[in-house]
């Protein structure tokens, strides 16, 4: 009978331990795809002293405990260590045909990562509160809550994976994020019918704001998102049949090479909007605006853009929201009651929806129209009727 290995304290070793020369233990074992693997620590067990000048670290028999759970459990070995970023790389490069506004999301989240303690973190180490502490430091960085909420749910999404390739058990980004950070994202509101008609009579009067008349009436009687209205060419605009043709949208991105044509935000953004006798006038005038630029700029495919700026290049989403801004602050300036608060293009396609909602629209029809993929989107706009419509759909349902 073999006589059992012991350390220099006399105490005897488990099978796979071993203590070198210098004091310090050894556990070797195999991982999962049958490959040796070393543990290390100057500790047996957990009561036992960190020797002077040695890094303090858990005992080997804990390592052990631990590794034999992962064993048991299919981790694996080499892809719990990963780093975040290490991580976040790996997801992304396995989805990556994706638009080019969402690659420069990716982009943002891997440079915070990186500047982050947490990315060079290995995924079996992140703990929930860990994932936490990173959404608080993230907020002290001056990120808004929606931009935090994205990258975390994105985190989400890859650890999640992780989880499926058996490299951890748990999901350290598995929770709400407002209950760490309070949700301070100012609501959007449609503009109540009074100031609709306000503010359009100040843009019809304004002179510096009045150039912008009838784009406003298009984006207001359409619900066009604003990149939608800034790809529109000639040939979308179909005046026989009083419809709008949405195909595509425009965008720029210095890193696409400027200009760039991408099909509509969802597959139900492709879709025919019926024009109203405004929105028809309003065309026309576009129409018979000069723009000799038209015939010049080419852009994947698609010429004679609607609406270009001063230099008789397409607008972009960029000049309408600087645009909206000083109209804004110059219509509340001659107004006691102000604007809503977040006042964008895009309020005007809030607006729009909210409009046909309170109209009693078929809800189907509604999200065709508003390129809606989720009927759940189109409905939510129904939380806007006001005491006055409610009052007045229930006097309609009742008589």
């Amino acid at each position: 009978m073999s006589e059992k290995r012991r350390d220099n304290k006399n105490r005897i070793l488990h099978t796979g331990e071993s203590q070198r020369k210098d004091g310090r233990y050894a556990y070797k074992y195999i991982d999962t795809f049958g490959k040796p693997q070393f543990a290390y620590s100057w500790k047996l067990v957990p009561t036992d002293k960190t020797p002077a000048g040695k890094r303090d670290d858990i005992s080997l028999r804990e390592k052990e405990k631990a590794i034999l759970k992962d064993l048991e459990d299919g981790i694996d070995p080499i892809g719990k260590k990963m780093t975040v970023c290490q991580l976040y790389a790996k997801q992304i490069r396995h989805r990556a045909n994706v638009r080019c506004g969402t690659k420069q999301g990716r982009k943002q989240l891997m440079r915070i990562l990186e500047e982050d303690k947490i990315g060079a973190c290995s995924i079996e180490n992140v703990k929930l509160s860990d994932a936490k502490e990173w959404a608080l430091r993230m907020k002290e960085k001056g990120y808004s809550f929606k931009t935090i909420n994205n990258h975390k749910r994105s985190l989400k999404a890859a650890f999640y994976t992780a989880i499926q390739d058996d490299c951890i058990r748990k999901n350290p980004f598995d929770f709400q994020l407002n209950t760490v950070l309070e949700d301070d994202t100012e609501p959007k509101e449609p503009l109540s019918p009074t100031q609709e008609a306000s503010f359009l009579s100040f843009v019809q009067s304004d002179k510096v704001y009045q150039k912008y008349y009838d784009e406003i009436i298009i984006l207001l009687g359409t619900g066009l998102r604003i990149s939608e209205l800034c790809g529109l060419t000639e040939a979308d605009i179909d005046f026989e049949n009083k419809l709008i043709n949405v195909d595509h949208q425009l965008l720029k991105h210095s890193e696409a090479g400027g200009y760039y044509i991408e099909t509509p935000k969802t597959k139900s953004g492709t879709r025919q909007i019926p024009m109203s006798t405004k929105v028809y006038e309003a065309f026309e005038r576009v129409m018979k605006t000069p723009r000799m630029a038209r015939t010049q700029l080419i852009i994947d495919g698609y010429s004679r853009f609607l609406f270009l700026n001063r230099n008789g290049l397409p607008k972009i989403a960029m000049n309408y929201e600087s645009m909206f801004r000083g109209l804004v602050k110059k219509y509340n300036k001659y107004h006691e009651e102000s604007l809503p608060k977040v006042m964008t293009p895009h309020t005007l396609r809030h607006t729009f929806c909210t409009n046909l909602a309170n109209a009693g629209m078929n809800p189907k029809a509604l999200q065709y129209i508003m390129g809606h993929s989720n009927i759940n989107m189109t409905l939510n706009y129904y939380a806007h009727a006001t005491p006055d419509n409610a009052m007045a759909e229930m006097e309609r349902l009742i008589a």
